[in-house]
Formats: C-alpha cells, structure tokens, sequence
C-alpha cells in the first residue's frame, strides 16, 4: 500500500544525465530502509501545476504529501519523518546527542555545503547569470565548508557514531553536486576522507539502489567560464569561414582516445604474449585448487609479476564491514589500471582487531604503475613475490583461495571477508 507521494525535479540538463533534486535522494533512501511504498512525482517548478502549488504555494521540492492527506514540506522535516516510521531504526542515532549531532550535519549540508555548491554550477549550467568573482567566492565557501567535514572524518568513519545514518544519507545526496561537476582526481587526492566516506555510503544498497549509477571524474565537468550559450551568433558566423577547422577538430578528437591510453605507463610495454583477461576467466569459472594450478602453469612470469599488498594502518582499524569497505574503496579507485591487474584482498580478524592483506598479479614489474591510479595507495606496503618460491607461492594461493589465516607479529587472523579485482 502507498505510504503516500514525494514531488521532487529532474535536472534535465545537467552533466552527466538528468538527476534528481540532490535533497530527495535520502529521502527515497529512508523510504526504502523503512519499506514505505513511495510514489515520485516529477514536477516542473518553473511552471507548477494548481495542484503542486496547493500543496506548496512556492513552488519548491521535495514535497510529501501521505495518503492520510497529510501535507509536510522542507526537505529535512520530510527525511526525519519518514526515518522516524521505524520505531527500531538506528538511522537515527542510539542517543539524544546522536540525534542532535544528526540535526547538526542535516542543517550543515543544507545550509553550508548546497548552497556553496548551487551557486558554483548553477551559473556555469546557464541558470543564473554569469559572474566569475561570485562563482569564485562560492568555491571557496564550498572548499571551506567541506574542510570541516574532512577533518571530522579523518577519524570517523560516517558523521555520527559507528554506522550509517540519516546524516549520512542526507549528506552524500547533497555532496554529490560536487562530485558530478568538479571534484576530479586531483581534488579527490586532497579530500581523502571526505571521498572515501561519500564512496562506502553512496555504494550501499540503500542509496545506491535509489541514487543515479554510481560515477567519479577524472577531471572537472565544468570550469569558471561563461556559458556557450552566450555566444551563438558568433559561432554562426564563423563557421562558414572556419569550413577546415571542424575537420581538425574532428581528427583532434580522433586522436583523444589513444592518449589516455597513452598516458599509463603499463601501455608502452610491450604486448603480452598473454593476455591477462584469460586468467581472469579461468579463474571466475574454475574452481580455487584448479585455478591455481592453471595460474602456475600458464601465466608467464617474464611479462607478469605477482606482489603482496598489505595495509600499513592496522591498528586503526574498527569494524570488519568497514574495513571491507575500505578495500572496495580501494579496489574502485584502481579502475583505471583494471585491465593490466588482478588481485584479491581480505579482512582477517574480528571487529577491533584486524588486519588486510591480498596479493596481485600485474603486466609487467613495476608497482607503483599499476597502482598509483588510486590516491590511497601509499596507504599500503608492496613486495615483490618470488613466483619460484615455496612460501611466496603459498602466501599468493591462501589470498586468493581464502582457505588460510594469516599471521602477523606473531598473532593469527582468521580470514574474515574478501574482494577480489578482475
């Protein structure tokens, strides 16, 4: 049965595809959590409906309306709401003060970290109107603000207590405005934690499932100059004269695919008699002693090379899912050395006491190539393995067979949970 409907917009022309109003993101979320059938109305606030503007005389989203006729409007007092539907729900801290500090980052997102935002990509979008010192100004307001949210996380893992909440929930949505337009690689490596943190809450299933496909750029969508719609006639007119010019704009644009691939430096070895795709398949499909039978015998070890990664911060570890995922953080943050590495990484250990070990196989002999795509990697410890040695060969089976504890300063770990790259 209908718990009652939620009106909401699309941002049809942004980059990349439309996404919905970043405030009603949490709130599909905690409906979803809670098991509250919803149902999304897209609305246009630029030409609302008598309808809508009954039930919001300013014509703003997101807007509840229950099938009990109940009408609620401001996007934080609709996502407590709806939380609150579930008397057991932790989404709303165990204590007052987790309540309180839930109210503190609702209010601090929405009134610090969105408006900071609305204002850097709305006039580069052709919304408002262009002015370079404002869009200025409010990237600084959004660098600011976000500091505040780094530094929290630098020693917690969500906003509030040990697990996720409706901060969390709330915040990520509202964040990720800054993710879709501007914060490439580059800022990625200087926000650490905040990027992390927006990584483990966007994949869960709860906001993921309702959220716009997870994505990360490689640089900036959008830069502080005037929107090109401010100058057809000018294109108009010079198109005609510039009849070559297109031309080589095309074959420039020909020749873009080729330099990112380029631009790794696993690309200018030589090609492998191997590819290492084969390993991957066979692995997939194959059972763990099989495989590895396989592996020793076909995979050459003169275009490839096999190494241990291990975590160099143990002891800060806390929960094992978090630990884990730390380790998918990772391993998306490698998407861009995929096609050259395969490895498997593992949780070993119990809650408060853990440790994460893998071990990967790479083209080619240098580590830091295949793994200084992720701006954590300096995180973790890398030793070449010995593929003619007993104990190397032993260590690279029980990590990607997961069947072995693991030992380190003298105490043993149980395996606990893994991942693997492919």
């Amino acid at each position: 049965m209908s718990f009652g409907k939620i009106f909401t917009k699309e941002l049809a022309n942004s980059l990349p595809p439309p996404q919905r109003n970043p405030r009603t993101t949490a709130i599909l979320a905690v409906a979803k959590a809670n098991g509250l059938d919803l149902e999304t109305v897209v609305v246009d606030t630029t030409k609302p409906t008598p309808e809508f503007l009954k039930y919001n005389p300013l014509s703003k989203v997101p807007v509840f309306v229950g099938t009990d006729g109940y009408v609620l409007t401001e996007s934080i007092a609709i996502a407590i709401y709806l939380t609150s539907q579930n008397e057991k729900t932790t989404l709303l801290g165990k204590t007052k003060q987790d309540y309180a500090s839930i109210l503190k980052w609702l209010s601090f997102f929405n009134m610090e970290v969105l408006p900071n935002l609305g204002a850097w990509y709305r006039p580069l979008l052709g919304w408002d109107a262009y002015n370079k010192k404002a869009i200025d100004d409010a990237q600084k307001g959004a660098a600011k603000a976000i500091a505040v949210v780094e530094q929290h996380l630098l020693n917690n893992t969500f906003l509030v207590g040990e697990r996720i909440t409706l901060a969390d929930l709330f915040a990520v949505g509202i964040i990720s405005r800054g993710f879709q337009f501007f914060f490439g690689k580059e800022w990625r490596a200087k926000n650490p934690n905040v990027s992390r943190w927006y990584e483990t809450v966007y994949n869960q299933k709860v906001y993921s499932d309702v959220a716009h496909p997870f994505e990360l750029l490689d640089k900036p969508a959008l830069e502080n100059v005037a929107p090109k719609k401010d100058q057809p006639k000018k294109e108009k007119k010079e198109q005609p004269k510039a009849a070559p010019k297109p031309k080589n704009d095309e074959e420039d644009e020909d020749d873009r695919p080729a330099e990112p691939k380029a631009k790794h430096p696993i690309e200018l070895l030589p090609r492998a008699t191997y590819p290492i795709d084969e390993w991957k398949r066979f692995y997939s499909n194959n059972d763990e002693a099989e495989s590895m039978k396989y592996f020793w015998e076909k995979v050459p070890k003169d275009e490839y090379t096999i190494w241990s990664v291990k975590y160099k911060y143990n002891d800060e570890l806390t929960k094992l899912f978090m630990s884990s995922n730390l380790i998918g953080g990772f391993f998306t943050r490698l998407e861009a050395s995929r096609k050259f590495i395969f490895g498997c990484a593992s949780v070993y250990g119990q809650d408060n006491d853990s440790v994460i070990e893998g071990a990967f196989l790479i083209r080619g002999d240098n580590a830091v190539h295949a793994f200084d795509v992720a701006p954590d990697w300096e995180s973790y410890d890398f030793a070449k393995l010995d593929p003619e040695s007993a104990e190397d060969r032993a260590f690279v089976e029980s990590m990607w067979k997961w069947d072995a504890p693991v030992t380190v300063n003298g105490k043993e770990y149980p395996h606990a949970q893994g991942k693997v790259f492919k």
